[in-house]
């Protein structure tokens, strides 16, 4: 993922959480936040020490990543956001994780709607 896309200051994650929106299921929580300055988005990474070890954390943060990278034309852009990994993400594989973790961004409204049908882009599918 390319280093303009991430969000790395302390303010920016604390207005997020202050000013942000927040949607979850029960492998990924994801607070965003409309902002100009992000073309086309910036994301961060949050996986605390309860999900494990910084192997562990470290691993998700960059599967994270790579998921998004992946759906990169897929996002609405002009947000930034974040995706905080849960404790059931540890035990899931790749293609669960994007699954899920497309679920929370179409819940959260941020996937680009289809304009052939109306509806939010779908992932590799």
């Amino acid at each position: 993922m390319r280093r303009s896309l991430r969000l790395r200051n302390r303010e920016d994650f604390s207005r997020i959480y202050r000013r942000g929106k927040s949607f979850a299921n029960s492998q990924f929580v994801v607070y965003w936040s409309r902002h100009q300055g992000a073309d086309p988005f910036r994301l961060g990474v949050s996986a605390s020490k309860k999900i494990g070890n910084a192997v562990v954390r470290n691993r998700m943060r960059r599967m994270v990543k790579e998921i998004v990278r992946h759906q990169e034309d897929k996002i609405v852009p002009g947000t930034d956001f974040i995706l905080i990994v849960r404790n059931p993400a540890v035990e899931m594989n790749a293609s669960q994780m994007e699954k899920s973790i497309l679920h929370v961004l179409r819940k959260a409204g941020l996937m680009k709607m289809d304009k052939q049908t109306g509806r939010t882009a779908k992932g590799n599918e």
